[in-house]
């Protein structure tokens, strides 16, 4: 059992954690951030000819000489690719929220990735459970360096170190 869930996320990544009492509180500090599991939207960090491999891209010339630009639609793609990998990351929450009888989610994304999760949380995540939004993409940082910057904003408790101190 877990008060707090965290989750970063950004258009390629999500990862989850949760808050842990040490396991040896004489020996260690704690609480410590653990990470659970991770999701990868592996089309959204695909090369752009990797995914647009048959389309054309850039600009072309009329017979006359005259340039246009071409209309592929690449950016409302995008857009759905991060809508649905928002959906996974939703339901990936809601399992361990419900699995952990989680109090309080922390939820740092990029502020793009957060607009996608706002209308997919709303229900989706156990009665009287807190959501607080980070609008930061902190996925590349370690659990540690998570944990550290996240406590020093307030956002979860901060590390105490052996015995208490």
């Amino acid at each position: 059992m877990s008060e707090y869930c965290v989750v970063v996320a950004e258009g390629s990544r999500a990862r989850f954690f949760t808050m842990e009492p040490a396991e040896i509180p004489e020996m260690e500090s704690g609480p410590n951030l653990v990470e659970h599991t991770s999701l990868a939207n592996p089309e959204h960090q695909a090369p752009g000819n990797a995914i647009y491999a048959d389309l054309s891209s850039g600009r072309n010339r009329t017979a006359h000489g005259q340039a246009h630009g071409f209309d592929d639609h690449r950016a409302q793609r995008d857009a759905e690719l991060e809508r649905r990998f928002a959906r996974n990351i939703v339901r990936q929450l809601t399992e361990m929220a419900r699995g952990n009888g989680t109090q309080r989610v922390v939820l740092c994304a990029e502020k793009r990735m957060l607009g996608y999760l706002r209308p997919k949380l709303q229900g989706a995540v156990p009665p009287g459970v807190a959501i607080h939004e980070v609008p930061k993409d902190y996925t590349k940082l370690s659990a540690r360096q998570l944990h550290d910057r996240l406590s020093r904003e307030g956002h979860i408790p901060r590390r105490k170190g052996m015995n208490g101190h």
